[in-house]
């Protein structure tokens, strides 16, 4: 990947809205500014409302945990984004998602032996991205697994780490320094 081109801003080369941006985010956070957050930290509002929407989805969506994490990772994948891949697979792992399911989706395959609700979270995803909506039969099966709340969490999954990974892309945000990047853009 070529050079980071918005990494971290250092303390004394911050503007005062941008320190204040910082010590909000990390108080919140509990750890400094990072990620999309460092090219975001460029607009101190556009960074905190970031922020408070990365907070509803990834602790307060009705969306287990599992699942959400398997589409932040079906849009890491979409984007070719990984430092959101490094920085989620694990959690999705942890989560209880198979790591041969992250595997094959880093692989650019379809998983196999995926649970009922890793398949809606799946097709979803997947359709979501590649077709720009979703079909009535993958919104009738999401509807009955999560209900119309649900839809509009995973919905907003997909959305916010798109986001997030559309941001770093073009900031060409680094990875850690010992992080291997796991996916590579596909074809065209």
């Amino acid at each position: 990947m070529a050079q980071d081109r918005m990494p971290a801003i250092p303390a004394d080369g911050m503007t005062d809205a941008q320190r204040e941006a910082a010590a909000a985010f990390a108080e919140g956070r509990g750890y400094p500014v990072r990620g999309p957050f460092a090219a975001m930290l460029r607009s101190p509002e556009v960074m905190l409302r970031a922020k408070a929407m990365g907070d509803y989805v990834r602790f307060k969506s009705t969306i287990p945990p599992r699942l959400n994490e398997l589409a932040i990772l079906i849009t890491a994948r979409h984007w070719v984004q990984n430092y959101e891949w490094h920085a989620h697979r694990p959690l999705a792992e942890k989560a209880g998602l198979k790591a041969a399911i992250a595997q094959a989706i880093a692989d650019g395959h379809r998983p196999n032996a995926m649970a009922a609700d890793e398949e809606i979270v799946y097709d979803f995803s997947t359709e979501l991205h590649a077709n720009k909506s979703v079909s009535d039969a993958t919104y009738r099966r999401a509807l009955e697994a999560f209900g119309e709340q649900g839809i509009i969490d995973l919905t907003a999954a997909n959305a916010y780490y798109t986001f997030n990974a559309m941001m770093m892309n073009v900031a060409r945000t680094a990875l850690p320094a010992d992080a291997k990047a796991e996916l590579v853009p596909f074809p065209k």
